[in-house]
């Protein structure tokens, strides 16, 4: 995997952190720089240790699945480009659900929520023999980035439908997903 598929999963990862932030900043009043930046730092943190932990338990079974191991990356980023497509095309108020205040159970729970997905990606990230520290640094990284950059578009684009970015992430993630597979079997 290069790091230009690296970067593109990392885009794809933090399309969620993003929406979420994006939200926030609609929402939120008060504080705007600091709450911001807290999120960024919430979604980054999770997206830096959730591929950490994906590829080091995906370490511990590599040996009994290495015969099919490209086969599971293409089934399982095929799977999660399918469900973020879906959950995009779902309608949802998130705008009116969302607590206003940024404690750090809150906190906890957006960079948990929008970093399941680079679990599953650490893993993936194992099956390619990708470094493991400095992809997630790209992702965690990326991730706050784009979580700073979601939380002040919002002044920009309020109107803006957010499910187009979720739709373009999810066929980033399939994408990489034929990649692997169509390297694996051309060799």
């Amino acid at each position: 995997m290069s790091w230009l598929d690296i970067w593109f999963l990392a885009l794809a990862l933090s399309v969620d952190a993003f929406v979420v932030a994006f939200s926030y900043g609609l929402v939120i009043k008060k504080q705007k720089g600091r709450s911001g930046l807290k999120i960024a730092f919430a979604t980054g943190s999770g997206q830096f240790i959730m591929p950490v932990l994906g590829w080091f338990g995906a370490r511990t079974i590599y040996h009994q699945i290495e015969q099919v191991d490209h086969w599971i990356a293409f089934f399982v980023f095929l799977m999660l480009g399918l469900k973020v497509i879906t959950d995009s095309l779902k309608s949802c108020e998130c705008q009116n659900k969302l607590d206003k205040t940024l404690s750090l159970k809150v906190l906890f729970l957006i960079g948990l929520a929008t970093s399941i997905d680079a679990f599953v990606s650490g893993s993936m990230l194992y099956f390619v023999k990708a470094p493991v520290w400095s992809s997630a640094a790209v992702i965690g990284l990326t991730t706050f980035a784009c979580s700073c950059i979601g939380f002040n578009f919002c002044r920009i684009f309020k109107k803006f439908p957010t499910k187009w970015l979720e739709i373009s992430s999810g066929i980033i993630l399939i994408g990489l997903g034929c990649k692997i597979l169509f390297e694996h079997l051309s060799a």
